[in-house]
């Protein structure tokens, strides 16, 4: 237990490749505290509605996972939620993955 309670002060660290680019990132896992908070979406809402909130959910806990391993070391920081939003959607998939821990060695 006390292997896996340390990984929430622990940086992880992984180099990607994305079309031939080698793009290295960081992150620490959240405890529930820092997890992300929204209101969960009515039975009623639509489907697609459903879906686009549980995406920007997603997206949220990613980056604040990458964010907390960049406070804890600042010189390994080079993925920003500044240069986030000017990456690829496909490569954003890729890393969500890798940090999300859902990643099958699958390459968009």
């Amino acid at each position: 237990m006390e292997d896996l309670i340390a990984l929430t002060d622990a940086v992880q660290s992984e180099d990607l490749e994305y079309k031939g680019k080698t793009v290295s990132i960081q992150w620490c896992e959240l405890v529930e505290s820092e997890e992300p908070k929204m209101a969960i979406p009515s039975d009623d809402t639509p489907e697609e509605e459903k879906n686009d909130y549980y995406s920007k959910l997603a997206a949220e806990k990613v980056m604040k996972m990458i964010e907390k391993a960049n406070g804890k070391n600042p010189d390994g920081a080079a993925l920003t939620a500044d240069v986030w939003t000017q990456l690829p959607t496909t490569l954003k998939y890729q890393i969500s993955a890798k940090v999300m821990g859902t990643d099958t060695d699958v390459n968009f």
